[in-house]
């Protein structure tokens, strides 16, 4: 079942929504040590958490395994409380995302070495309370805020983003259409993505409760990982993951068991690496696009369009200073900084880049997505990125840095190679070589990260 607000006007205060989707008590929500975990079973240990929790307005959902996310999701949700989920698990992010909501708290499944203030530890799942005869699923007002998501920091300070149940059904609505047209109804997912971030939480917990879904409980990284958990569900398998996740299992070599469909968000995709996946393990590569304030509101299949389609009942309008998004899970118009341009009558989009990553310099323009697409693309860099400094020069002019992985180089010849490509005025300087770029757990680059390594 999938609830789908399509030119219905309803008061939220009066709307209740199921906390899982209807469907039999023995149907699969999450698989977990090779073993699926019935709805049933799932319900009974949300309850049971549920009744343990203290009274207040907020919790800190720190769970790694998705299974016990998922729960701990629920049951704070059940509690008429809000899930938080700070960018990272950082003491100072949790400690600010907790000092912003007072009285609290911070729950999860690990015996932490330095817990947060007012942690606690989520109870046992391994030995469920007794099942009942039928499956009782509760329902939740359509206008609770259920999670407030945090943006990466990757242009800046993180920024808190308020989820209620109904829009989070209204979303879901829309990846549930994309996937249905390329899997079918029933498929089981693996996720190298974290839940606390909003693409795994669409992807990998909105996805089970609101559709016959089941999900690995893993969050497996290492592509050795990646193949056993795929392993551990049966098909139609989906793998949801990033651009430098799906690169790292393409040059492992390793084989993976048959799958049906990848999904990939959190950085562009590279027309060459979703040609190469698709090529490799014989699936359809799905890329989405959306944000932590708007959710998902379009796809693509990178290795054969390069404009995006937008999902029903959503429209853009450009602006001068970004795009304006409407969709069925927005209550208000937000404004986006990419810059996009419209075709097939504002169906379809090509993005240009952001607002923030333009650049003019000397009358001359390009913008940062490109130059960090063009250092990429130097033989022998790893990774790397492009990146503009906060503090102008004499003239006002704020200077261009970059950040390479490229053992064995130095900075000169990596100049050297991207003059080959790029005009002089957008030569990085600095251009510093690093072991490793501070990626976040999506593969995201946290701008104080990058200027800490400056």
């Amino acid at each position: 079942m999938s609830i789908v607000f399509e030119n219905v006007q309803l008061e939220r205060s009066e709307l209740e929504l199921p906390l899982l989707a209807a469907g039999a008590a023995d149907r699969p929500v999450v698989w977990r040590q090779a073993q699926p975990v019935s709805a049933a079973r799932f319900m009974a240990h949300v309850q049971a958490v549920a009744e343990q929790l203290p009274v207040a307005p907020a919790a800190v959902n720190l769970c790694e395994d998705r299974y016990a996310f998922l729960v701990a999701f629920c049951a704070i949700a059940l509690r008429g409380q809000t899930n938080l989920l700070p960018s990272s698990r950082a003491p100072q992010a949790v400690a600010e995302a907790m000092a912003a909501h007072p009285g609290s708290y911070a729950l999860g499944e690990l015996a932490l070495d330095a817990p947060p203030a007012h942690f606690r530890h989520l109870p046992g799942l391994m030995d469920p309370p007794a099942e009942g005869g039928t499956l009782a699923i509760p329902a939740l007002p359509a206008d609770q805020v259920v999670a407030i998501g945090y943006t990466s920091g990757s242009t800046g300070t993180p920024k808190a983003n308020p989820k209620t149940w109904g829009s989070f059904n209204a979303s879901n609505a829309g990846n549930l259409r994309m996937l249905h047209a390329s899997v079918g109804r029933h498929f089981h997912v693996v996720a190298t993505v974290p839940p606390q971030h909003m693409y795994g939480m669409e992807m990998s917990v909105l996805l089970p409760l609101l559709d016959d879904v089941a999900v690995h409980a893993g969050r497996p990284l290492l592509p050795a990982d990646v193949a056993a958990a795929l392993a551990e569900i049966p098909s139609p398998r989906v793998l949801v993951t990033t651009p430098i996740h799906l690169r790292a299992l393409l040059e492992s070599g390793v084989a993976l068991p048959p799958i049906d469909a990848m999904v990939s968000a959190t950085a562009p995709m590279p027309l060459e690496l979703a040609q190469a996946a698709e090529a490799r393990f014989g699936a359809p590569l799905l890329e989405v696009f959306g944000s932590t304030e708007t959710c998902v509101f379009a796809s693509r299949r990178s290795a054969h369009d390069e404009p995006w389609l937008l999902y029903d009942d959503v429209q853009l309008h450009p602006q001068p200073d970004g795009t304006q998004v409407r969709a069925p899970q927005l209550e208000q118009p937000m404004t986006l900084a990419d810059i996009v341009t419209l075709h097939d009558g504002g169906r379809r989009f090509r993005l240009c880049g952001r607002h923030s990553d333009l650049l003019d310099i000397a009358g001359k323009r390009a913008s940062l997505g490109d130059l960090t697409r063009r250092l990429q693309a130097i033989p022998g860099v790893q990774d790397g990125v492009v990146f503009q400094l906060e503090n102008g020069d004499a003239l006002g002019v704020q200077r261009i840095a970059a950040l390479a992985v490229a053992p064995g180089m130095d900075e000169q010849t990596i100049l050297d190679a991207f003059r080959q490509s790029v005009d002089p005025v957008f030569l990085p300087r600095p251009l510093r070589l690093v072991e490793a770029l501070p990626r976040n757990e999506t593969g995201k680059l946290p701008r104080a990260a990058l200027l800490a390594l400056l």
